[in-house]
């Protein structure tokens, strides 16, 4: 299994000191935690696009080419990259260039994003929601597939036999598809043949596999072979010496980040009750020792047999060397225990719809 971190950047409040990191420190922090998951064989790194106050970024791509010139093995994607406001050619461009500068390690995960402030930002119709990431991702993929397009739609000016450039150094950079449990975006991924990357932030993981189930019976349907399709699980997940001190550590901010955005969206106020039943063995929430956070990403591969784990160890600012000292304990002793117990089980998941058993 690829093991892996996912960030958003966040420029929030820590509501331990009532400090706020400026953008600038928190990007340059994020370059340093790059550099060290590439150190420690961490396979992949991915940072997510937001338009909001409470984010360091808004680019992408553009990070995560500051890292490629830091960096010599670790895959860089973006972790979502909001394609339904964005121009097609555009990301491909930007993500060729990181490729370029890599030298063929980066990815794209498309997604529709979580917040809307995108839309506006770029005249964009939150009615067309759908109709708009449909119509994009179409695109996206004939400019990965042809270096000259032609193409027309609704929502952009066509192309006429149109060249795009540059071209990545990968023969098709890995354009995933990242749902959050849409029924309707796990068959679209399916019939594409895309990759699908799978958001867990909430609730019991066991209540996902049915979906996980639905993309490669979606596969099969549409010709395609399950087991050359890899699903990734996106998690909360936060690691430190020992359980208690996990707990400690990570319930302020992210209590005070889902506490916000509930304001938002109508959820009530985040309790430390319901943080414990979610970092509970069968929980969402990947937060404990290590030893703790290894079994509950095994308990995860044995429900989903999937083929790659991405860890957002920020939910809210966190102290800079807390994140680098969890993304040490996640690169020298959770990685390599999850590495180990996934291979020795080496028959993918994909290839049937049952759990895995460990």
């Amino acid at each position: 299994m690829q093991l892996g971190i996912y960030t958003f950047a966040e420029t929030t409040k820590d509501p331990r000191t009532g400090h706020t990191v400026t953008a600038a420190q928190r990007l340059r922090d994020l370059i340093e935690e790059i550099e060290l998951a590439d150190q420690l064989g961490l396979d992949v790194f991915g940072v997510g696009e937001h338009h909001r106050p409470d984010f360091a970024v808004s680019a992408p791509a553009v990070v995560l080419g500051a890292a490629a010139a830091r960096t010599k093995q670790i895959r860089l994607t973006s972790a979502v990259t909001v394609l339904s406001s964005d121009d097609p050619v555009r990301v491909f461009q930007d993500f060729a260039t990181l490729d370029l500068i890599s030298n063929g390690r980066a990815e794209i995960m498309a997604g529709r994003g979580s917040f809307i402030e995108s839309f506006p930002l770029f005249g964009h119709d939150l009615d067309e929601y759908d109709e708009l990431f449909i119509e994009k991702l179409e695109l996206l993929l004939a400019l990965r597939a042809h270096e000259r397009v032609t193409w027309s739609g609704k929502h952009r000016p066509p192309l006429e036999n149109l060249g795009v450039y540059p071209r990545p150094v990968q023969a098709e950079i890995p354009i995933w598809v990242a749902v959050g449990g849409t029924p309707q975006s796990v068959v679209r991924a399916a019939t594409l043949g895309l990759p699908m990357a799978l958001a867990i932030i909430g609730g019991a993981p066991q209540r996902f596999a049915p979906l996980i189930k639905l993309y490669r019976e979606s596969a099969r349907r549409a010709g395609r072979d399950p087991a050359a399709l890899p699903v990734g699980i996106n998690s909360h997940v936060w690691i430190a010496d020992d359980s208690r001190r996990a707990a400690d550590e990570f319930y302020p901010s992210y209590a005070d980040v889902m506490t916000r955005i509930g304001r938002e969206r109508g959820w009530p106020p985040t309790t430390r009750a319901q943080f414990e039943a979610l970092r509970s063995p069968r929980g969402s929430l990947l937060v404990g020792s290590p030893q703790e956070v290894i079994d509950k990403m095994l308990y995860e591969y044995e429900l989903f047999g999937n083929d790659r784990f991405l860890a957002q160890l920020t939910v809210g600012s966190m102290p800079h060397d807390r994140v680098m000292h969890a993304i040490e304990l996640l690169g020298t002793v959770v990685a390599p225990a999850v590495r180990q117990a996934t291979a020795e089980h080496a028959t993918p998941a994909s290839e049937s719809t049952e759990p895995q058993k460990l």
